[in-house]
């Protein structure tokens, strides 16, 4: 997978003052040595927590909090008050933060001693009073954060910590990157198009144009041995059909589709891209619209959109990141039709051929066959049924004055019925609490067709990743009522001072 996390960690500071003496302080560095060692082994977190010491001075707290926006493999700052640590103090360093930020409240002793404890006890161990300061300064200046509540070595806390890591990893990851448009959007279609400027400010991630053109050319330098050596990869990769075999009538498409899913590796290599797009009305120069080669580079973790949709792309890479090491799998999708029977109600969701074969419930098959659009050759691409499980679909949705995510969680069912006609990767699921209420929801707030399917992000993660990025996450769950959803809609709109 082309996700590359080495090196990266979380940095752990934790907040005291001179006050206590320097005993009590001792006390406090190998407390939290513990924790964050305990952190560590437990192995649930996706990266590695780095202890900096007790910070007992405003220089110490600003230095300390510098030296971390400095730090490119630090993507995000825990914070934790072992004392009593003035807020005042934090002012400065906080408002120069520009990492992620989560406030763990917890404290060293999971049960207090009751006969033994005395007022050195209390003065040590008084989180419960310091992160409260702590707290109020950040609401204070406005400080967007999460706060995870609960002893240090609690399974529910380290999930609740790993959540956020993860989304920190993502907002880190697509703040380095480029999105490489392959062509522009899909023509007169609003939803998959949006302000790139707005994007770039919240994501950090760069959205750049290149012509179908940078890629032909890449395409042109394949060589044979290389077609060669990728259709006998796909050979023992999938259920090659029996056209597309080696000597067999339509092999040459096999070798076409190589060929371009080589030319696009080479051209998203030499730009050091993380997602990309293409669309089927910008294919000049090429034979198939990118079938395979689209899926394969999902699969191996970089974003993809389809006719142009860089912000579904910049998602799925966002997604793709938070699920590293989780399994299940994560995948560009779209909401394609529905199963009305009532109490039975279902969403058929595919693409015409861009569906990651990391959510694959068996062998993909690769075949080959009419796109009925697009006026180019057949394309090849990787036919499969997603597998069961619980997961979420999510979007991305520019609302013209901000961007914001919607998030639906859903149950992913076995097709209740062969697809024997249907020559597309697909996915059939139950989305929650029932298919009327979470439809009008995701159309009452804007949210498109296209969406990032996975098995392994949670809302949590979701709702993480938007706070970082300054926006709003709109989630549709079990508990979701339709009504109320609406009505903070329009609270919403409202308080923008959208009044049409």
């Amino acid at each position: 997978m082309r996700i590359d996390l080495t090196d990266w960690h979380v940095r752990f500071l934790v907040g005291s003052q001179d006050l206590y003496g320097d005993e009590a302080l001792q006390q406090v560095d190998r407390h939290t040595e513990a924790i964050v060692d305990g952190l560590n082994a437990a192995g649930d977190l996706l990266l590695p927590v780095r202890a900096i010491g007790v910070l007992r001075t405003a220089d110490a707290i600003t230095e300390a909090i510098q030296e971390a926006n400095a730090d490119p493999t630090c993507v995000g700052v825990i914070t934790w008050m072992h004392t009593f640590s003035p807020a005042k103090m934090w002012v400065d360093g906080l408002q120069a933060l520009r990492r992620p930020l989560l406030h763990l409240h917890t404290q060293f002793n999971r049960d207090l001693p009751w006969a033994e404890i005395d007022m050195d006890f209390m003065n040590l161990n008084q989180a419960a009073h310091g992160d409260r300061e702590f707290g109020y300064i950040c609401t204070r200046i406005g400080l967007e954060r999460k706060v995870v509540v609960g002893h240090h070595a609690d399974p529910g806390v380290h999930a609740r910590i790993d959540a956020w890591i993860r989304a920190a990893a993502a907002h880190h990851d697509l703040s380095r990157g480029t999105i490489a448009r392959l062509g522009d959007t899909m023509r007169r279609v609003a939803v998959t198009d949006g302000d790139r400027l707005e994007a770039e400010r919240r994501f950090g991630y760069r959205i750049d144009y290149y012509g179908v053109g940078d890629l032909v050319a890449r395409v042109a330098e394949v060589t044979e041995e290389a077609v060669d050596h990728l259709c006998k990869e796909y050979g023992e990769a999938y259920a090659v059909a029996s056209e597309l075999e080696p000597g067999a009538a339509r092999h040459e498409s096999m070798r076409e589709a190589a060929r371009i899913e080589l030319g696009m590796r080479m051209l998203i290599d030499d730009l050091g891209a993380i997602a990309v797009t293409d669309t089927f009305e910008d294919l000049h120069g090429l034979r198939q619209l990118p079938g395979i080669a689209a899926q394969r580079l999902m699969a191996d973790g970089y974003g993809f959109g389809a006719e142009g949709d860089w912000k579904t792309a910049g998602l799925v890479r966002a997604m793709k990141v938070m699920e590293t090491g989780l399994g299940g799998g994560t995948s560009f999708m779209e909401d394609y039709t529905y199963h009305l029977a009532e109490g039975e109600e279902l969403v058929l969701g595919a693409h015409m051929l861009e569906i990651c074969p990391s959510i694959a419930r068996e062998t993909p098959t690769a075949e080959v066959h009419p796109l009925s659009i697009g006026d180019r050759e057949d394309p090849v691409r990787l036919v499969f049924n997603a597998h069961a499980g619980e997961a979420v679909v999510a979007s991305l949705i520019d609302m013209g004055d901000g961007m914001q995510l919607a998030v639906n969680e859903i149950e992913v069912v076995d097709p209740p019925a062969d697809l024997p006609n249907l020559p597309v990767a697909r996915a059939v699921w139950r989305p929650k609490p029932d298919l009327a209420t979470s439809a009008e929801c995701w159309i009452q707030a804007g949210g498109a067709h296209h969406t990032c399917l996975s098995y392994a992000v949670t809302t949590e993660m979701l709702r993480d990743y938007a706070v970082m990025a300054g926006i709003d996450v709109l989630a549709i769950t079990a508990d979701t009522d339709a009504t109320a959803f609406v009505d903070g809609l329009r609270a919403r709109r409202r308080g923008r001072g959208i009044d049409r």
